[in-house]
């Protein structure tokens, strides 16, 4: 019987070390990508206006981050 509780004693410890290493590599990999691909602001999207040929009013650059924010 005491092989039993051992050997249960050793999994969850696993579970949990396995759990705690996924939480820090999924946490480290998440901030990496909002490093590379930051998410988009309002000045980002005065430029794309801009690129198109428009000049935008602020009423269109608040519609466009409330449609972005959905």
């Amino acid at each position: 019987m005491s092989e039993f509780w051992l050997s249960l004693g050793w999994f969850v410890a696993g579970a949990i070390v396995a759990a705690i290493a996924t939480f820090f590599i999924t946490k480290k990999y998440f901030e990496k990508q909002l490093r590379e691909n930051p998410p988009i602001n309002e000045k980002m999207v005065r430029a794309m206006f801009m690129q198109m040929g428009r000049k935008p009013s602020e009423a269109q650059i608040r519609q466009v981050m409330k449609q972005l924010q959905k």
